[in-house]
């Protein structure tokens, strides 16, 4: 245990359980609830992550989205991950950092690195509706700076009413507009996108900008439809 922050003792449901979260420094730390029963699995897994801090930065992301339906709007979330193919991982939604030197991968590529399971961090967008014919979008937008050292952005949109490609474009756009704001680029909320695009392009600043959008119409039935979008970090 030498070389770990300090543990603290806290009461899960059957007994006292001591484990450390990551901190900035020696001392005690955060401490979160565990499920019943895994505290020994949870001590194991924080010994071995303090082990190799860089694990909290990923090296790989992939991009994925889904539709499902169904009677239940749990169920239809459901059908949409499976949809994704990543209805069979625990999903930890994280905030829209696209870290430096992490590359962008096909999804084929991506869950060959992951097991049924496993904690998977994740930027996530969904949308859901039981209303006939009313449409539904999900998007995640991605703005990936020239620098390799510099971070760049995930965005996450879902609404109603936008086809395909005007959410897309919204979600993309609004990933470089954060990204612009950081690196200097001109920026402008009042100008055109297509506009506002050709002067990031021009600064060189920002090399790419991407998105995976998924939309659907609520069934006549009156069924549950879900439309999920994700982008998933590899360490």
């Amino acid at each position: 245990m030498s070389g770990l922050p300090e543990l603290v003792t806290t009461e899960l449901g059957d007994g006292p359980a001591r484990y450390p979260l990551p901190g900035n420094g020696p001392g005690p730390t955060l401490v979160r609830a565990a499920p019943r029963g895994a505290g020994a699995a949870f001590l194991r897994y924080w010994e071995e992550a303090l082990k190799q801090p860089s694990i909290f930065v990923p090296k790989k992301i992939f991009l994925t989205g889904g539709v499902g339906v169904h009677r239940e709007r749990l169920s239809a979330f459901e059908m949409a991950l499976r949809d994704a193919n990543i209805a069979r991982y625990n999903l930890v939604n994280v905030s829209s950092i696209f870290p430096p030197h992490c590359e962008l991968i096909e999804r084929k590529e991506g869950l060959e690195h992951l097991t049924p399971g496993q904690i998977t961090f994740a930027v996530m967008s969904r949308l859901d509706t039981n209303e006939p014919s009313r449409l539904v979008a999900s998007s995640i937008g991605v703005a990936i700076p020239k620098d390799p050292d510099q971070f760049g952005y995930l965005s996450e949109h879902h609404e109603y009413g936008q086809n395909e490609r005007v959410a897309g474009d919204y979600a993309e756009d609004l990933a470089a507009s954060m990204l612009a704001t950081i690196l200097g680029v001109p920026f402008n909320s009042d100008t055109a996108w297509d506009e506002q695009r050709a002067q990031w392009e021009v600064s060189g600043k920002i090399v790419r900008t991407l998105n995976v959008t998924q939309t659907a119409e609520g069934p006549e039935d009156g069924k549950w439809v879900s439309v999920v979008t994700a982008a998933v970090l590899l360490p």
